[in-house]
């Protein structure tokens, strides 16, 4: 047992006992934790970044050399570690071996490493795992973190898909998000992954401290220009603990309202919808064929393994965390053990909250029967009118959509979609369909 383990938690092979047994959450019918029916994912943390950005409370640190295991001198070493225990611990619990259908290699900054420490990544995930055929394999990189040589390199090791860090291109926002790079970086090495054969992306953040909205207009016509395959836009939440957060609490930073986010997603929508890229997730758009399908696993509650120090795993109703500090977690993995700290298992009453939170996001939205009780029909008799909307949702969804905040034909198909209205408060929607309200 891991000593950040639980005391009392029944293990199989390291895993706690739920993960081979039938989940508790409603609707998911026979498919069991791990089921061959449920699609796999991984996902790879790198923890070391040049500079840790005023903003970020992601588990990482800028120290490239902390011991044993732990240093990116050995990371592959021990990441290899802790695949093959994971690997061993789903075996032991009866689990199904599956073929990862795609791989995220995030953090933190994944190209402090070498490209062929991650293409090694991508084959331990191979050899532990498989990959399926065309499986998707997105790198996270920041601008000034590769040149051409490299992005070929990640090519040639089997990435397909790499994600870029662009989030401004105005100057003076890119030095309070405490982001490194140069704006006319961007577009050289957008062109450098298009010539590898990458698939490419861009990350945009709203809402930064002194941003204008003319400032927010220019980063998104720069993001046009240099055509990426998909753009993500996410609005700036400053956590609390981070150095921006006691920046804004001395009153060194002002702190965006909630208005000036609005208008900026407002017109990011769009900006992006007149270039041509459809909206899919609330903060995503791209080209036609191009969505990020790692990022739709966890959004459609696909099954994952989340590998490295603080990673999160979901194996069916169970969500699993790993050791944070990369000493101790490499400690563990290095030991032969699995470096799970703890885990949680998910009732039916979050199930729910979970499937409205996460499939209410997508641009295809979530059906309304899977949200009321097996069989129960508009007009309140169980079994009498499958498929149909719960009677208990039906004045709830018509007065969503007198509000303006879920789409009225799709509400009569029995879909809750949400209109662009709707993208600003997927809060408020999301908590009147589980019910909290």
């Amino acid at each position: 047992m891991s000593p950040a383990q639980p005391q009392g938690v029944p293990l199989v092979g390291g895993l706690p006992k739920q993960v081979g047994a039938p989940p508790p959450g409603a609707g998911r019918g026979a498919e069991d934790a791990g089921s061959t029916a449920r699609p796999f994912s991984v996902y790879l943390h790198v923890p070391y970044c040049r500079v840790r950005c005023g903003y970020c409370d992601f588990n990482t640190y800028t120290n490239l050399d902390m011991g044993e295991g732990a240093s990116a001198a050995d990371y592959v070493s021990t990441l290899a570690a802790e695949l093959r225990a994971a690997r061993a611990a789903m075996d032991d619990a009866g689990l199904p071996a599956r073929e990862a259908a795609t791989v995220f290699v995030g953090g933190g900054t994944p190209t402090m490493l070498p490209p062929s420490d991650l293409a090694a990544m991508i084959g331990l995930v191979r050899e532990v795992f498989g990959l399926v055929e065309g499986a998707e394999v997105t790198t996270e990189a920041n601008p000034d973190s590769v040149d051409e040589a490299g992005l070929a390199a990640l090519a040639e090791g089997g990435f397909t898909r790499v994600s870029f860090g662009m989030q401004s291109a105005v100057p003076h926002v890119l030095r309070v998000l405490d982001r490194t790079h140069e704006p006319a970086r961007v577009p050289r090495v957008v062109d450098w992954a298009r010539r590898a054969g990458l698939s490419t992306s861009l990350d945009l953040i709203y809402g930064a401290p002194g941003e204008s909205l003319e400032d927010w207009e220019h980063s998104l016509e720069a993001a046009v220009e240099i055509s990426p395959d998909h753009l993500s836009a996410y609005g700036l939440v400053i956590e609390e603990g981070t150095r921006m957060w006691a920046q804004v609490r001395r009153g060194e930073l002002p702190m965006p309202s909630d208005d000036d986010e609005a208008a900026k997603y407002e017109l990011a929508d769009r900006l992006l919808t007149d270039a041509g890229y459809e909206w899919y997730e609330i903060s995503n758009w791209a080209r036609p064929s191009h969505e990020c399908q790692h990022n739709r696993a966890y959004w459609q509650d696909w099954d994952w393994w989340g590998a490295g120090p603080g990673a999160h795993s979901h194996l069916g109703d169970v969500r699993l965390w790993n050791t944070k500090h990369p000493l101790a977690w490499a400690a563990q993995a290095l030991d032969s053990r699995l470096p799970v700290a703890g885990h949680e298992v998910i009732d039916a009453e979050s199930r729910l909250l979970e499937r409205v939170m996460l499939g209410i996001r997508l641009r295809e939205g979530i059906a309304l029967a899977e949200l009321g009780e097996p069989g129960e029909g508009d007009d309140g008799v169980p079994g009498s009118s499958p498929g149909r909307t719960p009677r208990r949702l039906v004045p709830v969804v018509g007065r969503l959509v007198a509000d303006g905040l879920l789409d009225g034909a799709a509400a009569l198909r029995g879909r809750a979609i949400l209109t662009l209205r709707g993208r600003l408060m997927a809060d408020t929607v999301t908590r009147a369909l589980a019910g909290i309200d």
